[in-house]
């Protein structure tokens, strides 16, 4: 039940990915002020992954992802009810924060319940399934989303509503679910999660490293409907949704597919997936006719890449800490993730604002991605050899 709470909690996350073009003719909103939605997106799940580490001492794993999934159906309620542009930001600043409570404990949790379940047990199947609904998730609500909008009425309430339902049941089931930690509603909140050995903090080449990664990840997502509709000229909103649910689906299968290979074989192997995809995307949209079978391998490539480094940064970082230290060190690596997934869409808002061309935003944050993905891979395979552990 913690892994379909997760699932649910993280679908909900890019649910709207697909619908922003609606959003835009409801509220006749201009590219800056979608570019203001993800930011609040994004400082609702970075709050969120901040605390997070303080609120699990006081409510234990099992508290928070309650907490993670009730915050989740609030805002997946407003956003059904309130059909106006204050409630799309607060609906979304409520979903950043419910997506970093969820994000910051799940994988944690899902260890611990195996451990529980067997104390002898290998973890890494729980890993496996932790960072794959962390990244596969994301697709599924555009998936879901765009398929609403295009065959069903009312596009704009829906997805929410079906939220809301799943919602209940993952509480439901949550409250049935073992608690693995010991909450003290007493112990002051600068003593969470420590432990001797808590001075280590998350390394610099992992938190770039996936920062990177995903930073090319929402350059992707928060470009292609637009380009989908101006470029490619491809305007339905389930193609919009499948794609993104192609691109995160990839990342989910690169890192089944890796599930042998030792962390920098992975990290290599990412790298050089995302730096190709990059190439491709932006051929795919500057040549005279723009290509859609190139933009979907593009988006295949980079999920596929960017999915294998988030994995090989997770194995290298928990492997690498105390236990008691890893829900700190995980909240400081998703907030590395989730900065790179709005940092470009941010930017790239305010260059389409003040007059660039979406292939030309493309162009140029291209370049910065690839540049930011080749040093920080560099950078963190140079600090772990290639006879190191396996991520799986």
């Amino acid at each position: 039940m913690v892994a379909y709470a997760f699932l649910l909690v993280m679908a909900s996350a890019t649910l709207p990915s697909p619908l922003y073009g609606l959003y835009r003719e409801r509220d006749n909103l201009s590219a800056f002020t979608i570019t203001l939605v993800y930011a609040i997106f994004a400082g609702g799940t970075i709050a969120a992954l901040t605390v997070a580490p303080r609120f699990s001492v006081r409510l234990g794993r099992r508290g928070l992802m309650i907490s993670a999934t009730a915050t989740m159906i609030v805002s997946a309620g407003l956003l059904a009810v309130w059909k106006d542009l204050p409630g799309l930001l607060i609906g979304r600043f409520l979903t950043g924060v419910a997506v970093g409570l969820a994000a910051a404990t799940a994988i944690t949790y899902l260890v611990e319940l195996r451990l529980r379940a067997d104390p002898d047990a290998s973890v890494s199947r729980a890993r496996i399934i932790g960072t794959s609904i962390n990244v596969g998730g994301l697709g599924v609500g555009p998936l879901v989303a765009g398929a609403l909008a295009q065959w069903v009425g009312a596009p704009l309430t829906v997805p929410y509503l079906l939220i809301v339902a799943l919602g209940a049941i993952a509480l439901l089931g949550l409250a049935l679910t073992p608690e693995t930690s010991t909450p003290s509603p007493t112990q002051p909140s600068d003593t969470a999660e420590t432990s001797p050995r808590s001075s280590a903090r998350l390394p610099v080449a992992a938190a770039a490293a996936a920062l990177s990664a995903f930073a090319a990840n929402g350059l992707f997502a928060g470009l292609s409907g637009l380009l989908l509709t101006s470029t490619l000229h491809h305007p339905a909103h389930a193609l919009a949704g499948a794609i993104l649910f192609l691109v995160f689906s990839a990342g989910v299968v690169s890192q089944l597919a890796t599930n042998r290979l030792a962390a920098p074989r992975v990290l290599e192997f990412g790298t050089a997936s995302i730096l190709v995809g990059l190439v491709v995307l932006v051929v795919s949209v500057r040549l005279a006719t723009p290509n859609l079978a190139l933009f979907l391998l593009s988006g295949a490539l980079i999920g596929a890449g960017a999915g294998a480094i988030y994995k090989g940064t997770t194995g290298i970082v928990l492997e690498s800490v105390a236990p008691s230290d890893r829900l700190r060190t995980t909240s400081a690596l998703l907030i590395a993730l989730f900065l790179g997934l709005s940092v470009p869409v941010i930017g790239a808002g305010v260059a389409l604002n003040v007059g660039a061309s979406a292939p030309d935003a493309v162009f140029g944050f291209a370049i910065l991605v690839a540049v930011g993905v080749a040093v920080a891979g560099w950078a963190l395979l140079v600090r772990h050899p290639k006879n190191s552990t396996q991520t799986g």
